[in-house]
Formats: C-alpha cells, structure tokens, sequence
C-alpha cells in the first residue's frame, strides 16, 4: 500500500483511519487556520484542508496526504473552542434544543503526481433539551474543552444528541465513506 501521512494532529482523526486499518504517518505543519472571506462553509474548509495538506505535501516526494478541517456551525455562527467554562456552559444553552451543522472538508494529495482531490461533508445535528444542571455536569467532565461546538459526540457528549442527518464519522472529524471514496481514486483501496 502507499505511504499515507495524515497533516492533522487530532486524535480524533487519527482513531478514525485506524479504525479502518490505515497504517499512517502524522506529519503537521503550521498553516493559517483562518476561515477565508467570501466563501461558502463547506468552500472554506476545503480549503482550509487544501492548505494543510499542501504544506506537507511539498515536503514528501512520494505519499497520499490526507489534510482536514471541521467547523461546526449554528445559526449561521462558527462555534470554535470555547474559551473557558463558561464559554461552553453558554454555547451548550444554545444548542439544547435545536440543531446545528457539522462540516467537514478534506483534501487528499499525491506528492509523486501532484494530483489533488477535495470534499466535503455536512451532518445536521440535533440536540435534546438540556437542563442547566445537565450542562454543567458535562463541562466540568473536562470533555468539551477542545472541541469545536463545547462537545464530543464520540464521547459523553453522546448523551446530549438526540438524532443526527448525516454522517456519524464526520461529526467525529472524518467522512470515513466519503475519504475511502476519494481514497480509492489514488490507489488506495480500504477493503483490500
């Protein structure tokens, strides 16, 4: 199999491709992770992941890279990482109850060829109505802490969604069927 390297330091992701068995390195390089002006959500992150995977690339002369980014978007808002307790006490009020999107883009890289090849996913996730003791409960478990939206659905974070429209796997950080999709278009076959 070719050499896969993963431009993401999120474990999340990481777990993701293990869990269908891709041997991987982990290679990140600093890039600016500001959501470009003017584009469409599911535009900016791809290329957003665009960036991180084409940071990696012009350092490897062989390798498929795999580069992403996740936002999650409520009411038009981008939710990033809650900046303290409080933060993620208030961002979850506002989600109890309603719905919000999780998009995800990817870009996946040949180094060798050059050949480039961008996606993206949307999942609409719903929460149930949450009591405020519910939601302290959970931001004092620590686990909303550094993630987009103040929650994990891989986690405890579960206990807040009441159904999702979508991809599980996106919400977690990956497409899993989308990426082996695109994956399979540079030789790289996850069910072989």
């Amino acid at each position: 199999m070719k050499k896969l390297i993963l431009a993401s330091a999120s474990p999340r992701r990481q777990e993701l491709l293990r869990q269908i068995g891709l041997c991987f390195e982990v290679t990140v390089k600093p890039v600016d992770e500001t959501l470009p002006k003017g584009l469409s959500y599911d535009e900016a992150v791809c290329r957003l992941a665009y960036r991180k995977a084409r940071e990696v690339a012009l350092e490897e002369k062989e390798g498929i890279i795999i580069g992403a980014d996740t936002v999650v978007v409520y009411r038009d808002k981008v939710l990033g990482k809650p900046a303290g307790f409080s933060d993620a006490v208030n961002t979850l009020r506002n989600l109890s109850g309603d719905n919000h999107l999780v998009i995800t883009g990817f870009c996946v890289i040949d180094a060798a060829t050059g050949k480039v090849v961008t996606a993206s996913e949307t999942t609409r996730v719903f929460f149930r109505r949450l009591t405020d003791a519910e939601i302290e409960a959970y931001v004092s478990s620590g686990e909303p802490m550094d993630k987009a939206g103040s929650y994990g659905i891989q986690g405890l974070g579960a206990v807040l969604v009441d159904k999702i429209e979508g991809c599980y796997f996106n919400v977690v950080g990956l497409p899993l069927a989308k990426l082996a999709s695109v994956l399979k278009e540079f030789g790289v076959d996850v069910l072989e």
